[in-house]
């Protein structure tokens, strides 16, 4: 297969400065109507439905309708670690990166990356599950060990007997914050679940950052071993459900 004209095609779709940022826009894996994408492009709604045709007939996008009303969101866990990616590389050279604002500094101590953690909370939550031997790292992949089910059955979590079709079971995405992995996959989906239905984190404002709550610093040292990431005293208020999903 000849890939290089297919990386071009993707490369080219993305590289546009407005789809980029409305790609970016749903990278927490929610799903936001052209509108609302159009306006953290900063374009106007003719030029963004221009850019929303192209980006899922190419299959970056997926298109839900909700009565009237048209939402969009990644089509699947692969496109939200192609951008993790190339933010990765684009970072690989450069000085290590030290937020400066409010809303920088929220996101690097945690964030959503399409249905998971990310941020120096996720980062600590692997080195965790490394350190007590919960899961086996082998590349990018992690294996989830008998001492790892025991304690994420315990911890009310139940995996699949089988990995979901299309995707791993339990994977490594390296943080492009921290430079360093946190688990993604099915586990890594499972734990944030977990952690948001127990209300240990809860979703900040029109921000993919996530605030670790007062249940969430007591929980996390308790069952993780580690403390929770010190965040901006100023973040905004967390809302439980910000945008719509059609999970």
């Amino acid at each position: 297969m000849i890939t290089g004209p297919i990386i071009a095609e993707i490369a080219a779709l993305v590289g546009d400065p407005a789809r980029a940022t409305m790609v970016s826009a749903l990278v927490d894996g929610g799903a936001l109507t052209a509108s609302e994408l159009a306006a953290a492009a900063r374009i106007t709604p003719q030029t963004a439905s221009t850019h929303l045709a192209k980006l899922t007939a190419a299959g970056v996008l997926s298109m839900v309708r909700d009565g009237r009303h048209r939402y969009f969101r990644l089509a699947s866990p692969t496109v939200a670690s192609m951008i993790d990616g190339i933010v990765a590389v684009a970072l690989e050279k450069r000085p290590r990166y030290r937020p400066l604002s409010r809303q920088a500094r929220a996101l690097s101590a945690a964030r959503i990356c399409y249905d998971h953690l990310a941020g120096r909370l996720s980062v600590d939550l692997a080195d965790s599950f490394v350190a007590r031997e919960y899961i086996v790292l082998d590349d990018e992949v992690a294996e989830v060990t008998t001492a790892g089910t025991r304690f994420l059955t315990k911890f009310g979590i139940k995996l699949p007997t089988l990995p979901s079709t299309g995707r791993r079971f339990c994977r490594l995405c390296l943080d492009w914050t921290e430079r360093r992995p946190h688990i993604a996959g099915v586990v890594g989906g499972a734990i944030t679940k977990r952690c948001f239905d127990l209300g240990w984190i809860e979703r900040m404002k029109r921000s993919h950052a996530v605030i670790v709550t007062p249940l969430g610093r007591r929980g996390f040292p308790k069952t993780f071993g580690i403390d929770a990431p010190e965040q901006p005293a100023d973040a905004l208020p967390a809302v439980k459900n910000p945008g719509r999903r059609f999970d």
